[in-house]
Formats: C-alpha cells, structure tokens, sequence
C-alpha cells in the first residue's frame, strides 16, 4: 500500500492520496504514560524537513521523526520502529569476506 518507510514520506503519501484523518500517530513523549503519546492525523498541521507539526490548543508542538513509533492507517499498522529490518551482521561479514 505505501511505498516508503520513512515517518516523512509516509505523511506525505497519506497526505496527498489519501486523508490524513485517518491515521493515528504514535510517538515518544516524556511524561506521558508509557512515555508514549497518540494522537489523530487530523491534528497535523504541517509536515517538515526533520519534523511533524501537531496543531496545539496554546501552542504546536514540534515533533522530530525519530520520536515516531509508529503510524496506523485505517486500523493498520504502516510503519513501526519496532520492526524494521536491521541489516544481519553475520551476512555482512560474509559478503567482505568472499571478496578477499
């Protein structure tokens, strides 16, 4: 469904082909319990460089991409940090050392 893994370029494509409504964010806030945060995707106001603007009642808050855990869409889960694919060390070693 979405073609990208980075929070930003899945923001955008919710954004422009779909409705950002329908998402819900989930990310880290010291403080809040679990240190996690969700909110709706109706509550973006922008979508920067190096991060998320979530319109506030006093004031936006400024939301960098790092902290973001996680992105539902439609009840799906379209990006989780938890389950991003780390490079396997041991293939990595493999590979230079077949070129040796």
């Amino acid at each position: 469904m979405f073609r990208s893994k980075h929070p930003r370029d899945i923001f955008n494509e919710i954004k422009w082909r779909f409705d950002l409504s329908k998402c819900i964010i989930y990310y880290i806030h010291r403080g809040a319990p679990g240190d996690i945060k969700v909110v709706n995707g109706s509550m973006i106001k922008s979508i920067e460089k190096s991060f998320l603007v979530l319109q506030g009642i006093v004031e936006d808050a400024y939301i960098p991409y790092h902290r973001i855990t996680r992105i539902d869409y439609e009840g799906k889960t379209v990006f989780d940090r938890k389950t991003l694919k780390k490079p396997d060390p041991n293939i990595i070693i493999r590979d230079i050392n077949q070129n040796i």
